[in-house]
């Protein structure tokens, strides 16, 4: 049993580092772009599941995007909950788009659904 432990631990060890740094690269905002942009359309699907709530907003010009939000209780915190939009609203989201520019993807840190505005990452907004 003793001469097992050592390799037990390794193996514990190597599990626990991919697990954080899974989290990490998912939590993160590395895949997205510095500069922040404006997206105008309709929403399309509103999916408040986690790990992140997201909208497919379809857009006149450049068709469906996904929009991601905040975990869960940084969403609901903004005041946007189930029941607050629905498809066929208008919304505004202002976000970072992700850096692959074949992906129509972005991180909101605000939306404004029928005219109301939830901030979802106040401490990330960023205006002219």
């Amino acid at each position: 049993m003793a001469r097992f432990l050592p390799r037990r631990i390794f193996i514990g060890g190597a599990v626990g580092l991919l697990l954080v740094t899974g989290a990490y690269a998912h939590h993160g905002w590395s895949w997205a772009e510095e500069e922040q942009m404006e997206l105008s359309g309709t929403i399309r699907r509103i999916s408040m599941a986690p790990p992140h709530p997201t909208l497919q907003v379809e857009t006149k010009t450049d068709g469906i995007w996904r929009v991601e939000l905040g975990n869960p209780r940084l969403t609901e915190r903004s005041g946007f909950v189930e029941g607050v939009a629905k498809i066929g609203d208008p919304i505004v989201a202002l976000g970072n788009r992700s850096l692959d520019r074949n992906e129509k993807r972005m991180k909101a840190v605000r939306i404004t659904v029928a005219g109301k505005v939830y901030d979802i990452y106040p401490e990330r907004i960023r205006t002219n």
